[in-house]
């Protein structure tokens, strides 16, 4: 789960945040402060908000790699938390989205492995495109395979 690919390390900690039902200070403002004519559903509702919010920057701050933590001010709300990582490396995902496409646009098949390898790289740097909102369409995806096999292969 350490990468540098945010959309990634997004739908990752969003998933295992939800699946263990911390996910509350993430989908929700911090609450007002808690006051003595505060209702025990306030008290209630104020208390796990509070630990989704430890809970959620210790899973975020634990599951990312050391090289980004440290560039990372200290910050005690996981919403705010997570909205500074995508700010901080949104030009990250799409510098790693160009350097995919250009990989896609210019693969050529070698021999060195078999075309089934070649064409399962192929169909994994796509993947990794639209995880970072960028869709390959199976016709350009088809296209791009036929465009790197050599000549010997025209009849395809």
């Amino acid at each position: 789960m350490m990468r540098l690919n945010f959309s990634e390390w997004r739908e990752q900690v969003q998933f295992h945040l939800g699946v263990m039902d911390l996910d509350l200070a993430l989908l929700n403002d911090k609450p007002a402060t808690i006051t003595d004519s505060s209702s025990a559903d306030e008290k209630s509702y104020h208390k796990a908000w509070e630990r989704s919010n430890r809970l959620s920057l210790m899973f975020m701050r634990m599951n990312i790699a050391k090289n980004i933590k440290s560039t990372i001010p200290q910050i005690e709300s996981a919403r705010e938390y997570r909205k500074f990582v995508e700010e901080r490396f949104r030009s990250a995902d799409k510098s790693l989205a160009g350097t995919l496409m250009a990989e896609l646009t210019t693969m050529k098949f070698d021999g060195s492995r078999s075309m089934q390898n070649h064409i399962i790289e192929m169909t994994n740097i796509a993947t990794r495109l639209q995880t970072l909102e960028m869709k390959v369409d199976d016709s350009f995806l088809v296209q791009f395979i036929l465009n790197s096999l050599p000549p010997k292969y025209g009849p395809f």
